[in-house]
């Protein structure tokens, strides 16, 4: 179709290629929060104008990152958005996390542990529940394992330093990092947490096993008990 005609068939189209042009060019630097979600949304509506939409999504949550942190249900309630816009939101948050994660994988070092804070942070940190994960680390501080090792509210009945230490040597760690969320947004440790951290330290030394880092996420934020030298 002649790119009159198609114009004339969907009167957005001019700006949804100045869109894609923009991004093309510069990337998302120069955009604006909307204008980015605008943009993811072109690729559920082929023809309407979203601009209002991702304007709707701005106003309902405030940044670009609560909108991909928000629940189905949240989304829901914003006029225009519907279950294609939802999933395609979701994805994007997931995909993030997931190339975090694979990068840290191979990236971290025992001097910067940010890509895997950041990949948890991104895959845990916007959870309603608790979820505590451990990373298994061979001697050359490469991750060999994930485990999620308990959901639910944690607490020192519900994460078992035995079975923990088991599946770590199981994965042949040398190493071991623990990450949880705090659903409450607080990244500050309860008394709990230290509890639960004394007593894998204490589990993963008697097998001769190094606990790197404690590392609590929430959206806004990280707390690691080895940056404040509790580790």
């Amino acid at each position: 179709m002649p790119d009159s005609d198609a114009k004339k068939s969907n009167p957005n189209a001019g700006h949804r290629t100045r869109l894609r042009r923009r991004f093309s060019e510069h990337g998302l630097e120069n955009f604006q929060d909307y204008e980015a979600l605008e943009l993811l949304l072109l690729y559920v509506a082929r023809q309407n104008d979203m601009k209002p939409v991702a304007k709707r999504l701005i106003e309902r949550f405030g940044f670009f990152q609560v909108v991909l942190d928000a629940t189905s249900e949240e989304l829901l309630e914003v006029e225009g958005v519907g279950e294609a816009a939802i999933t395609l939101i979701h994805f994007v948050k997931q995909a993030a996390s997931r190339y975090l994660l694979q990068t840290s994988k191979v990236n971290i070092t025992p001097k910067d542990i940010s890509s895997l804070v950041e990949a948890c942070r991104l895959k845990m940190g916007a959870l309603p529940h608790e979820q505590f994960r451990l990373f298994s680390l061979n001697a050359s501080f490469v991750i060999v394992g994930e485990d999620i090792v308990a959901e639910g509210t944690i607490d020192q009945a519900a994460v078992y330093p035995r079975k923990i230490i088991e599946k770590a040597l199981k994965n042949g760690a040398t190493t071991l990092i623990f990450v949880h969320n705090h659903p409450s947004g607080d990244i500050s440790p309860s008394e709990m947490d230290n509890t639960i951290t004394r007593n894998l330290v204490l589990a993963a030394r008697a097998v001769g096993v190094q606990v790197f880092d404690h590392v609590i996420v929430s959206p806004g934020g990280h707390y690691s008990f080895r940056e404040n030298s509790l580790l």
